[in-house]
């Protein structure tokens, strides 16, 4: 859990940084320096048109940080009351909204994501709905079976007695318990919501250029890959060392949340 969370604390200082400052414009151009090789004035090197990959990392990663955070927050809060509804509600109300989730469960979600940006254009707009639906279902199912498993509880029964109203006893009860594995999921979604959105920019359906992203750098660096091969090491690592982060951090989550998850 410790590397998991120097990773992401360090995924979150470059974003927070890249805010303030980034060493040169990440989308000026500059052809004097077309390809140049990592050097003390370009610590890792340029792109076809002269830009700073390092800023270009910077700020790409957060825009990709950004997009994820927000089909996270989006696909969690929709999720979550879908989930808490069906789960303690029950009857044709949870036949009703899984019947309606197993249909959008059917498209790969990857491919949900492409059929509906092909419809609503590209853009940051549209990568987040995007997403966002495609995922809405395993929050909503995962959200759906903890409910399951806490509304029998004994508390939940008493506040029932008690003649607490159905709304009370799901904030006041059913929530607050079910919250750990909804931390849990969130971890694992902003990693399947940053690489999903990274596929969508090399496939050329995210981010439009010139703005960067991890996805479109590593699309547009495949030309160059035998005579600048720093153009792909880059948004590639700085990918694989977020969602590394962010498992390892989320596995540490679930050990410290669910005690009897064996060691």
């Amino acid at each position: 859990m410790k590397l998991g969370a120097a990773l992401t604390l360090l995924l979150a200082f470059t974003i927070l940084l890249s805010l303030a400052w980034t060493p040169y414009d990440p989308i000026a151009i500059d052809l004097a320096n077309p390809l140049s090789a990592p050097s003390m004035a370009h610590l890792l090197g340029t792109d076809e048109f002269g830009r700073d990959v390092l800023s270009r990392a910077m700020l790409g990663g957060r825009i990709s940080a950004l997009i994820a955070a927000c089909v996270v927050l989006a696909a969690i809060t929709a999720g979550t009351v879908l989930g808490v509804v069906a789960g303690t509600l029950g009857g044709w109300t949870d036949r009703a909204l899984m019947t309606l989730i197993d249909a959008i469960l059917a498209f790969p979600g990857i491919l949900l994501a492409l059929a509906l940006i092909a419809v609503l254009g590209s853009g940051s707009g549209s990568i987040v709905l995007a997403l966002s639906i495609a995922y809405l279902p395993s929050v909503t199912r995962v959200v759906r079976g903890a409910v399951l498993s806490v509304r029998e509880r004994e508390y939940v029964e008493a506040s029932k007695a008690a003649g607490d109203g159905m709304l009370y006893t799901m904030v006041r009860h059913v929530m607050p318990n079910v919250l750990p594995s909804i931390i849990i999921l969130a971890t694992s979604l902003f990693g399947w919501s940053l690489l999903s959105e990274s596929a969508l920019s090399f496939l050329g359906v995210g981010v439009p250029p010139p703005a960067p992203t991890w996805g479109n750098m590593l699309s547009a660096s495949r030309p160059y890959m035998d005579a600048a091969p720093w153009l792909s090491i880059v948004p590639g690592l700085c990918v694989a060392a977020a969602l590394l982060g962010i498992n390892l951090l989320g596995d540490g989550l679930r050990d410290r949340l669910d005690p009897r998850r064996p060691a």
